[in-house]
């Protein structure tokens, strides 16, 4: 299978490196990828909106032979379903990594502090507790030295939908700040929050408990569980 892995807010293709070699030892084929604007500190990021990274991964999607599985953490997973939006015939399952689908109208984040055409990563204390479970002081500088600012297009953009069959591609959500059955509750409760996520079909929650970053603090669980949905796809 093809995995498509779409970093969130301030990372690129390489935040991923410690998740993929479960999956490339059993035989996957994964693309991880930087988006326009991350390339680094120094990229010009003006003009670059949430369609410019949508589009940047259906491409990935088109330059693929045969279905290819989606994966995106965090703002990740806005992105990686405006192109199951775009390519519903496309994509076998969309992974959401301590995210969830963004529906119509909806916008990333526009609270977050930007300098002109940047969205630089905050302050630590500018996240909350559960966002920073296990990211040790040492996990933190790393971050924080591999950080590059977001295009606040990106952040602040809406989210347009126009194909229903999106609802018909099946989702895994692996929750880590916040267990499943927490989301589950807010389903029940017709929370807006997870309204999109309500109305995809098939939605299985695999939970990992840890903070925002499962990549950096539980890198080798969050390769078995992205594994475990390819496989159950496959």
């Amino acid at each position: 299978m093809d995995i498509i892995l779409v970093p969130g807010f301030w990372l690129d293709a390489s935040s991923w490196s410690e998740v993929t070699p479960p999956l490339v030892a059993a035989g996957h084929r994964v693309h991880p990828l930087t988006l326009p604007g991350l390339e680094s500190v120094d990229a010009p990021r003006a003009g670059i909106g949430l369609r410019t990274h949508i589009d940047t991964v259906v491409e990935a999607v088109d330059a693929i032979d045969g279905q290819v599985v989606l994966v995106g953490h965090s703002g990740g997973g806005a992105i990686i379903h405006g192109v199951v939006d775009s390519r519903p015939d496309r994509v076998a399952r969309a992974v959401y990594v301590d995210s969830g689908p963004l529906g119509e109208g909806g916008v990333i984040n526009d609270e977050l502090p930007v300098e002109g055409d940047d969205v630089p990563l905050p302050p630590w204390d500018g996240f909350e507790d559960a966002d920073l479970v296990d990211l040790d002081d040492e996990l933190r500088a790393a971050f924080r030295a591999r950080a590059i600012p977001q295009p606040r297009g990106v952040a602040a953009d809406q989210q347009h939908l126009h194909d229903t069959r999106r609802y018909d591609v099946p989702a895994t959500v692996i929750a880590c700040e916040f267990p499943s059955s927490l989301l589950t509750e807010w389903i029940d409760a017709g929370h807006p929050y997870v309204a999109e996520l309500a109305r995809i079909n098939d939605v299985e929650f695999v939970d990992l408990p840890t903070g925002h970053w499962p990549q950096f603090t539980k890198p080798a669980e969050l390769g078995a569980a992205i594994l475990a949905a390819v496989d159950r796809t496959a």
